[in-house]
């Protein structure tokens, strides 16, 4: 009997411990990566995940306004600094900051995860930081909404 030869020899055969569910964090930052590397994949010529780079990152970001629902008017709409416009117009819908910004914190987690180096990290770069910084004022001024800094 097998069995009871490697139980003898100290080799004891455990089923794996049954699956933790992912919690919907996790859940959603693997289908954010799964939809990042497609996107990558899909360039002309494909880009690999290890050949990333920031210009990727803020292109992927850029692409996904077409399927924002924030209505962001431009400065010559008349409904520029409203927050809540009496009608519609014409102005594009994007994809709203705070859901850009956790985005890129799921993603900057996803890559160093999948073994890239923090120091080499194009969802943590400073154009990142500083295009997401644009999109919130942008949207802020757009959209009227107050906009107060944090005093650190």
């Amino acid at each position: 009997d097998s069995s009871s030869s490697s139980s003898s020899a100290g080799i004891h055969r455990h089923s794996p411990p049954p699956a933790v569910p992912e919690s919907r964090y996790e859940s959603q930052k693997r289908r954010d990566w799964i939809t990042f590397t497609q996107y990558l994949r899909n360039q002309t010529p494909p880009v690999g995940d290890s050949d990333c780079r920031v210009n990727h990152v803020l292109e992927f970001l850029q692409y996904l306004d077409q399927f924002g629902k924030t209505k962001v008017h431009f400065h010559g709409c008349e409904f520029y600094g409203q927050s809540d416009p009496p009608a519609r117009c014409d102005c594009p819908s994007k994809q709203a900051w705070g859901s850009l910004d956790a985005l890129i914190g799921r993603l900057r987690a996803a890559y160093e995860e999948r073994g890239g180096q923090p120091e080499s990290n194009p969802f943590a770069d400073s154009a990142v930081r500083v295009f997401l910084k644009e999109v919130k004022e942008e949207q802020v001024r757009a959209r009227g909404f107050p906009f107060k800094k944090n005093k650190k």
